[in-house]
């Protein structure tokens, strides 16, 4: 059935959302109701201001061989760099001196790094005074523990899918379950915890990303980033297509607005990659995260995990401000953890 605007108040005036109903909405031929609800929810909730991480991709090795990412370790195209802890620490260093509150870790699951040297890495950062976001993939519990200890305030680590055959078989010889144990690891070691779907892999189907989204609820997610599936040609689903993935992940991002009003939802790079202002139009439809990638061209460039990755040149937050103003938005002068906002009206 499809779901016109007079149903969709209907449906949206009787939370909590089911699956379902999730569905629908993830069908409607005209979503530009429910991004206008998106925008309202989080205009209310988190407000006009828009928070900045500073990205660092350190490193793209990788001992992972999932079929839809670019730095899979089979990828023998892929030209390899992982930078050292000191160049990690000056770009973390200027990003701080450029305004940023928040410096994001990112990197493959590269071994070479091992617990001791990300959590110096973090220290060194905490002392810049900002707040350190990990996106380091599978751990141990150990390991994460050893990183909190450290100083680091959150963790970002997608379920990518809740279609647990799905996930298996686009991720050989990784586990679900380990997938989730991580994320429960995290919640009870007491990171914010971040998580989210790619959208538009093949085999994937509508409600299969409701129970994604029901699956971020019952966690619960402090952050969620949806990312719209952008085939790399150089893995085993270079032939696939990416045609209506950008239109379906603004759809997943807003639903998932309705769903946490309060969290933090990031416009990500992937939009941007599909759509010239992909990520401004994510900030009309519920997002209000960015995440400027700080890291240098000579080593961001290879961190391909899709063709075609949109990136500017690592500049100050505050140049961000001219085009958040265009659609009434401003650069957040806080670190944006979660509930923030409410607790500074209160």
């Amino acid at each position: 059935m499809t779901t016109d605007s007079r149903s969709l108040e209907e449906i949206l005036s009787r939370p909590p959302l089911t699956r379902g109903e999730i569905v629908e909405l993830l069908s409607l031929p005209d979503p530009a109701p429910l991004f206008q609800k998106a925008d309202q929810v989080r205009k209310k909730f988190v407000g006009d201001a828009v928070y900045l991480r500073g990205l660092i991709e350190f490193s793209n090795y990788c001992k992972n061989d999932c079929l839809y990412c670019g730095i899979r370790r089979s990828n023998a195209n892929a030209v390899r760099y992982r930078m050292t802890p000191e160049e990690i620490y000056r770009t973390a260093r200027q990003a701080v001196q450029n305004g940023y509150k928040t410096v994001v870790l990112q990197s493959g699951e590269d071994w070479w790094f091992d617990a001791d040297k990300i959590a110096s890495i973090i220290r060194q950062i905490k002392e810049l005074g900002a707040a350190v976001t990990l996106s380091l993939g599978e751990k141990t519990r150990e390991e994460y523990a050893c990183y909190r200890k450290a100083g680091a305030d959150r963790y970002l680590l997608r379920i990518e899918t809740t279609d647990k055959a799905l996930y298996e078989t686009l991720d050989p010889q990784m586990s679900w379950d380990n997938r989730v144990r991580c994320l429960e690891d995290l919640k009870e070691l007491g990171y914010e915890v971040g998580s989210g779907s790619l959208v538009g892999l093949p085999g994937q189907t509508a409600e299969s990303l409701a129970e994604d989204l029901l699956f971020f609820k019952s966690l619960p997610v402090d952050m969620a980033g949806i990312g719209p599936f952008i085939p790399h040609p150089d893995t085993p689903l270079a032939q696939e297509k990416a045609e209506g993935h950008f239109e379906l992940a603004l759809k997943m991002m807003a639903i998932m607005r309705l769903i946490l009003p309060d969290i933090n939802i990031p416009a990500t790079t992937a939009m941007e990659t599909l759509h010239p202002q992909g990520r401004l139009l994510a900030l009309q439809c519920g997002a209000n995260v960015i995440m400027p990638n700080v890291t240098a061209e000579t080593f961001c460039r290879n961190y391909a995990l899709y063709p075609g990755k949109a990136h500017s040149a690592p500049s100050a937050a505050a140049a961000w401000n001219e085009s958040l103003a265009a659609i009434g938005r401003t650069v957040s002068d806080g670190y944006g953890f979660h509930g923030d906002y409410l607790k500074s009206r209160n």
